[in-house]
């Protein structure tokens, strides 16, 4: 794909995504659906909270009932939040304007088909043939024009269902809500609220330009200490659009998110709920993780990293819970996409079922120590596909012996190759790291 990555058209704002492109993926999207069908289509779309959202908004917008499509507009609302109203609503597609964890600089566009998954690939590769100009998209004349539609209703049902998916009570209980200034500050609280529970909330004013910044599942060290200095028996740290959620237990230790689908699938498979007795991780989890799933008898099936392969190993073979140590996790019998909110309400769910404290539930997991090393590179595909890179891994996997790995990947939205080293103690994943790190240093980008 040359604009859509394993997440999105991201870049920049105005520098390698601008506006003139929103605007061309609104007028395909608009054209497109409504080519299908014997009525305007209709389009739901959101954002997050970093000013350029807006502009790329209008952009769309524009773009969309220029070429005959109904435009229902949700403002600001976490992306799992679209991807509900897109499928629960019957719209032909969502459009969510997002860079997630990326700086505010950064920003993003997601289309969601109407079933509200990742948009198809085929659908996809037409968009970015419209850009480049080899398709022709008519504009609409007359009452053909589409028309805008003010669609907060839509924010109050994705909150509604939230609520409604949590069959348990919060009175009483202590719980830290870091919104990251993103999407979920107009949303989380509301539904901690509803159950009872007794809400500290920070990093909800979002102002345009401090999303993400240093706050947010990004920067959890922040909840750590909140958590810690308030007494709080559990804390959420959510990321810019809220589809991922870090934890943080009354000891103040960060669980992450394979810790959320121990808790969560051990849970479940005790109750019947955990489809095949089988978790989906991707292959950065942690030696650890699989360890203690072994030990409970629960199977798991590794994934490549990123939200969209586990999502496609879960539909396939009929499992139900699957995600990423980012804290990116996907309860299939509930949604199709990771949610950060949903993740918290399941985890207080099994925190409340099972009478104990999170630091009591995660317990028999036994972690390796990690380092993760994010490189900052000039050309990402071609230093992946080096010899020498690929050598230097393999060197460094056999360094460790077995006692652990190294895992080299490119970022699916940055110019960095992440190298993660995991063995029994940090020195030896700092001199696994070191090894590739002295093959990827030629490609290493100016500071």
């Amino acid at each position: 794909m040359k604009y859509f990555g394993t997440d999105g058209f991201r870049g920049r704002a105005n520098e390698g995504l601008n506006v003139e492109h929103a605007y061309q993926i609104g007028r395909f999207v608009g054209w497109y659906y409504g080519l299908r069908q014997d009525r305007k289509a209709r389009i739901v779309l959101g954002k997050d909270t970093r000013r350029s959202s807006y502009m790329f908004e209008s952009a769309l917008v524009s773009g969309l009932v220029a070429s005959g499509a109904d435009a229902y507009m949700l403002h600001v609302i976490p992306t799992p939040g679209v991807s509900y109203v897109t499928a629960d609503g019957a719209f032909d597609c969502g459009i969510m304007i997002t860079a997630s964890h990326n700086p505010y600089g950064d920003n993003g566009i997601k289309l969601v088909n109407q079933n509200g998954e990742k948009m198809d690939e085929a659908v996809l590769k037409q968009v970015e043939a419209y850009i480049d100009g080899e398709i022709d998209v008519p504009l609409a004349t007359g009452d053909k024009i589409g028309c805008t539609v003010d669609f907060m209703q839509g924010r109050n049902r994705y909150i509604a269902h939230l609520i409604a998916s949590a069959n348990f009570s919060l009175q009483g209980v202590r719980v830290g809500l870091d919104c990251a200034n993103g999407a979920a500050s107009s949303v989380a609280k509301p539904v901690f609220d509803a159950l009872g529970a007794d809400v500290y909330v920070f990093n909800n004013t979002p102002n345009g330009f401090n999303i993400n910044v240093n706050c947010g599942s990004t920067h959890i060290e922040e909840m750590q200490s909140y958590v810690l200095r308030n007494n709080l028996d559990v804390g959420f740290a959510y990321d810019g659009d809220a589809d991922r959620c870090l934890a943080v237990d009354d000891r103040g230790h960060v669980v992450d998110g394979d810790l959320i689908l121990y808790v969560c699938g051990r849970y479940l498979n005790k109750h019947g709920g955990l489809a095949k007795s089988t978790i989906v991780p991707t292959v950065m989890s942690n030696f650890g993780f699989f360890k203690a799933l072994d030990e409970i008898g629960i199977n798991y099936e590794s994934t490549d990293v990123g939200d969209k392969y586990v999502y496609a190993c879960m539909r396939e073979n009929g499992y139900s819970l699957g995600g990423e140590q980012s804290g990116h996790i996907i309860f299939g019998d509930i949604e199709n996409t990771g949610d950060g909110i949903m993740t918290s309400l399941r985890i207080m769910e099994a925190v409340r079922s099972e009478k104990e404290s999170l630091s009591t539930l995660v317990r028999p997991v036994k972690l390796y120590p990690q380092l993760l090393v994010n490189v900052p590179v000039t050309d990402r595909d071609a230093a992946m596909a080096d010899p020498a890179v690929k050598a230097a891994e393999k060197k460094a996997n056999e360094f460790l012996a077995g006692n652990g790995r190294c895992f080299v990947r490119a970022s699916g939205t940055e110019q960095l190759v992440r190298i993660l080293a995991e063995a029994p103690t940090d020195e030896l994943c700092k001199q696994a790291d070191d090894i590739v790190l002295a093959a990827v240093e030629k490609y290493r980008a100016a500071e």
